[in-house]
């Protein structure tokens, strides 16, 4: 949604200034001159005319600067952001299996989303400075100094209308947004990566290991096993040497009565 917002807000915009030329000649006078211009921002291909105040001629004249490089940049990251955040719901709630197989997703995730943080914040620091410009090159001030007419004294230029950039300035408050959203989610996406669940494993190998060791102590081998006095008693069972001996005399007096 981030993204979305970001690139509709440039990618979307139209913009138009109005002037008026006042010449001393009222004949020769436009008081609505209309300079509309949009997304990419090629300012030097918008053309518009305007009065010369020199008869009923008119000169063709057109705004300076081309900023599409930093806006088409922008525009892009925002793009190619909205759909690999769609191709990434999609995994993690489909193909979550795959996802965590041999560690590959969440490891090519985590690179992914280190990209994007870092082209989020060029580009938006990009278009910031491309916008600055696109605000003095549409500044209907400085247009006007472009018409000859507003070189003469005699006639009178004037500013009507200046271009609302309230969307573009949203498109670059939402890049930075989108910038700490991704750089965010780098460590939710780290905690899914092997290195994270291995750096967490190591601690409790120890762990575990100390008490094993302390098992194999002496208390297991102590007294009470093979070695000690407690376990070795069980010679009395050799006692049943004495059941013989009871065998042997039960035999005395069956002989006995045989004897009788």
């Amino acid at each position: 949604l981030f993204a979305i917002f970001a690139f509709a807000t440039c990618g979307g915009y139209s913009g138009e200034l109005r002037l008026s030329v006042d010449c001393a000649n009222k004949s020769e006078s436009d008081l609505s001159i209309d300079i509309a211009f949009a997304y990419p921002f090629r300012l030097h291909q918008v053309n518009f005319e305007a009065p010369t105040c020199e008869g009923k001629r008119k000169e063709t004249l057109a705004l300076i600067g081309d900023f599409s490089s930093s806006a088409e940049f922008f525009v892009t990251i925002a793009v190619f952001a909205f759909l690999y955040s769609l191709a990434a719901t999609v995994v993690y709630i489909f193909f979550q299996n795959k996802y965590r197989e041999n560690n590959r997703g969440p490891l090519i995730d985590f690179i992914v989303t280190v990209v994007f943080s870092f082209l989020w914040l060029v580009s938006s620091s990009a278009w910031a400075k491309g916008l600055s410009d696109v605000k003095i090159a549409t500044d209907p001030d400085e247009v006007l100094l472009l018409m000859s007419a507003c070189k003469q004294q005699s006639n009178k230029c004037l500013p009507v209308r200046s271009p609302v950039m309230s969307s573009l300035n949203t498109s670059v408050v939402f890049g930075y947004l989108n910038f700490i959203l991704w750089a965010g989610n780098i460590w939710f996406v780290f905690k899914e990566t092997g290195w994270h669940s291995s750096g967490q494993r190591h601690p409790a190998d120890t762990m575990e290991k100390q008490p094993s060791g302390y098992n194999q102590g002496g208390y297991n081998q102590d007294s009470y096993g093979p070695a000690g006095g407690y376990n070795q008693p069980g010679s009395y069972g050799q006692v049943g040497e004495y059941g013989q001996s009871q065998s042997y005399g039960q035999s005395g007096p069956t002989s006995f009565a045989n004897q009788i």
